[in-house]
């Protein structure tokens, strides 16, 4: 008996990451310069590592309460409200296995199947996966035209299109894949469409302590009652492996996404809830030095590609860098990483695995050392003079 046409029917329509799966074929080639992973490259501060160590000792192998403790609730909150203004109370955040999980609960929690979920894209695939895991529809709308945001144009536009099934609308900001960021102006015009309009705003705000050229700017300032936040530790204090996240909403929309949290994974480790305490409670600035050291290294590669002819909008925040191939190169975005790759031994995803308004891009991710991105962009800079070259022989 054939078993898989039982599962899930809406699995068919998720297909496996090809990130992942460039990834994993560019980490089996020897040398290769990996531009391909969005993980900081730094430890996680060592006061940090410390408050787990103490939570072992104190032999904190319990389970936590399922929204989590009352200390990294608290911390979270002064976090928050400290660093950018957002005033959520302890009973307002749910801590998550990550902001993977958190986005997930909130989808799920939110859809109905036929909802519609305006993605703008390029965008990172995990939000489309779970819209149509939920039974909703993905509309992935394509910014590349107005500097990788959603205008307020664009968003009308769409809601007036799809009509009254439009249920939630998704917003990275830092971006990932862009580094693209939005304003407060830009953001509070989106919110002066949405405003009084039954539709959820899912802000990803995982990226937050990234921001380079100005404050962190958020639709939960003038949308709160629409939104719901994630945030968490991964990327502001280089805690990817602990997976800590943090949902926030209004306490009415809390205590109902608390329910798919609960069923899905109870609650997130004790031990990983104390450290995750202490970097936002005595760790607010842990992320500016890294800060500091990403704009160095994202300088380093605009400067190459730059000098290359690929056309690369300045990532204001994150640590990615989308830039255009050059136009006298292969356009077809995949073969040209697959092949850079293979040959000029650089690893850097092919940005139609983005979405819409990705072709002829290459997403490259800075969150590794200096050494290795001046390395890589040497072998980067052979590689298009190469292929240069051999154009002029055909």
């Amino acid at each position: 008996m054939e078993m898989t046409k039982y599962l899930n029917k809406q699995l068919v329509n998720v297909q496996p990451s090809n990130i992942l799966a460039f990834a994993n074929f560019a980490a089996d080639i020897p040398n290769i310069v990996n531009f391909t992973l969005g993980e900081p490259d730094f430890d996680t501060p060592e006061h940090v590592q410390q408050a787990a160590i103490r939570s072992i000792q104190a032999n904190h192998s319990h389970y936590a309460p399922s929204n989590g403790t009352q200390e990294l609730r608290q911390n979270a909150s002064d976090f928050l409200a400290a660093k950018y203004g957002q005033h959520y109370a302890p009973e307002e955040i749910i801590v998550t296995e990550g902001a993977t999980e958190a986005i997930y609960t909130a989808i799920v929690s939110v859809l109905n199947p036929g909802d519609k979920v305006i993605i703008p894209t390029p965008t990172f695939p995990l939000y489309i996966a779970d819209v149509i895991v939920a039974g909703g529809q993905p509309i992935l709308v394509d910014t590349s035209a107005t500097d990788f945001k959603l205008t307020p144009e664009l968003l009308a536009d769409t809601i007036a299109h799809e009509g009254p099934a439009v249920k939630m609308v998704v917003l990275n900001y830092p971006s990932n894949p862009t580094g693209i960021t939005y304003s407060q102006a830009e953001l509070d015009a989106l919110a002066d469409i949405l405003r009084d309009k039954p539709i959820f705003a899912l802000c990803d705000e995982i990226y937050s302590e990234l921001n380079y050229d100005q404050p962190h700017a958020s639709l939960t300032k003038t949308l709160r009652e629409q939104t719901i936040l994630i945030t968490g530790v991964s990327k502001s204090h280089a805690m990817t492996g602990w997976r800590i996240g943090l949902l926030c909403a209004p306490k009415v929309l809390t205590d109902e996404l608390s329910k798919i949290h609960q069923f899905t994974i109870t609650s997130t480790a004790t031990v990983m809830q104390d450290a995750a305490a202490e970097a936002l409670g005595n760790g607010q600035d842990d992320a500016l030095p890294m800060k500091t050291e990403y704009q160095k290294r994202r300088d380093v590669i605009l400067e190459t590609l730059n000098e290359l002819g690929f056309q690369t909008a300045k990532p204001s925040g994150a640590f990615y860098i989308y830039t255009k191939i050059a136009p006298d190169l292969e356009q077809d975005d995949e073969k040209f990483a697959y092949d850079l790759a293979k040959t000029g031994l650089v690893a850097a995803v092919p940005g139609s695995y983005f979405g819409p308004g990705g072709a002829h891009y290459l997403r490259l991710s800075y969150a590794t050392s200096m050494a290795e991105i001046t390395r890589g962009m040497t072998q980067l800079r052979q590689y298009v003079v190469d292929q240069r070259n051999e154009s002029e022989r055909i």
